[in-house]
């Protein structure tokens, strides 16, 4: 099986603010393999999805994080909006 790139983009400054304010949510901070499996199984749900490179915050705890960068893992943050125009139905199952 073929390796998937996933497109990393950084959240310097204000790009938290930025992604709130334009109706995104922060929705998980994970890494591979399952980083890829959401960002498939989101979009196939009608959601945007915006992938960040993930930064620990220095007033909670980064531990889990932190360690898995000295084993060359990253861990990102996956950020979600509907689609325009999707269905805004609810389905039974949820």
């Amino acid at each position: 099986m073929a390796a998937k790139i996933i497109e990393l983009k950084s959240a310097r400054g204000e790009r938290e603010a930025q992604l709130l304010a334009q109706g995104w949510a922060k929705r998980t901070t994970i890494d591979e393999p399952r980083l890829s499996e959401l960002i498939e199984t989101y979009r196939a749900l009608g959601y945007e999805v915006e992938v960040i490179e993930h930064r620990s915050e220095s007033d909670s705890c980064g531990t889990c994080f932190d360690a898995g960068t000295q084993d060359v893992r990253f861990y990102a943050d996956i950020w979600l909006r509907k689609k325009p125009g999707a269905a805004n139905g609810h389905d039974e199952l949820f």
